[in-house]
């Protein structure tokens, strides 16, 4: 059964490692590997029984990350939605909310349809804790390749937002776009539908226990130039339908009998999600003002290298 404690721990973990780029799946596996006993045996079930209890917990805790990031960049969204829905109507794409919303709609494809078809198969194939540490010193190495290629990328990119910018300031938009938060966003908006595809097959990488969501997609980010706090910025507000998409495919689990007796520890479990998983997007959003991804890399490298010393 799932207790209190427990919900409160893998409630804390999942809602920072979720939106950190060191993996929330990978860390779900690795600590209670590390941990052992009861912890061990909660989470194995969980990812070889699509019927358990856990995975009604790991619904939860999902769907309050993504309640989370709703919330706070619910301006954002706001904006995205709106022009969204303009966008229906004039077939147009006239302003920075209007183009980051398709952006958006074609990077979730991916995941969207490769998700549902590959997210159990693979969490059930692949939930060993060795495989767990293989792939996470994996995404150590794919943080570190993913800096390299920002740097190389980046005059190109640099062009590409010029030329935008341009026909923006051509068309008249930029006088309409007076607000700041959504000006700092024009970086988004310059990037193409390619970019965005490319992006968002970086996502699906995430479905392999070990690989972080949020790191691979703003390694897609960086790797056409972006700079850190729009490469991070993007990955969240991809992060935000992915996650909460999958979390209400599942939701009949969150629902169902199996989560008599402890839907209280399920309760608690995602309210602490959703105030880690807040508190971590607003550090990182400052975080990534003047950092990079270096001190993830290095993170993912010794504790991946670690454990499959532990595991093996």
């Amino acid at each position: 059964m799932l207790t209190y404690f427990q919900a409160t721990v893998i409630g804390a973990v999942q809602g920072v490692t979720e939106l950190f780029p060191i993996s929330s799946l990978g860390h779900s596996v690795l600590v209670a590997a590390w941990l052992g006993g009861d912890w061990k045996k909660l989470v194995s079930s969980g990812e070889s029984d699509t019927g358990t209890p856990y995975l009604a917990f790991v619904v939860a805790l999902h769907v309050a990350t993504a309640v989370a990031l709703l919330g706070y960049y619910w301006r954002d969204w706001h904006a995205i939605i709106v022009g969204f829905i303009i966008t229906l109507r004039t077939r147009r794409l006239d302003t920075v909310p209007q183009r980051l919303a398709w952006l958006i709609v074609i990077a979730t494809i991916p995941v969207g349809v490769l998700g549902p078809l590959l997210e159990h198969p693979l969490h059930a194939l692949l939930a060993a804790p060795i495989y767990a540490s293989v792939f996470l010193t994996l995404n150590g190495v794919v943080l570190i390749v993913g800096e390299g290629l920002r740097r190389r990328n980046e005059p190109s990119l640099a062009e590409y937002g010029r030329r935008f910018a341009l026909r923006e300031a051509r068309g008249g938009t930029l006088a309409v776009e007076t607000e700041t938060r959504r000006q700092t966003d024009r970086p988004l908006a310059a990037l193409g539908v390619l970019d965005a595809v490319g992006i968002g097959f970086a996502q699906v990488g995430a479905l392999l226990t070990g690989f972080s969501r949020a790191g691979l997609t703003m390694v897609g980010g960086l790797w056409r130039g972006l700079e850190h706090e729009h490469a991070a910025k993007f990955a969240f507000l991809l992060a935000t339908p992915a996650i909460l998409g999958a979390g209400l495919l599942e939701m009949p689990e969150l629902v169902g009998p199996r989560t008599d007796g402890i839907r209280g520890p399920v309760l608690v479990g995602a309210i602490v999600s959703g105030v880690s998983s807040w508190l971590a997007v607003r550090f990182l959003e400052r975080y990534f003002q003047t950092h990079k991804l270096l001190p993830f890399a290095v993170y993912c490298l010794v504790a991946g290298s670690l454990s499959i010393v532990r595991f093996s």
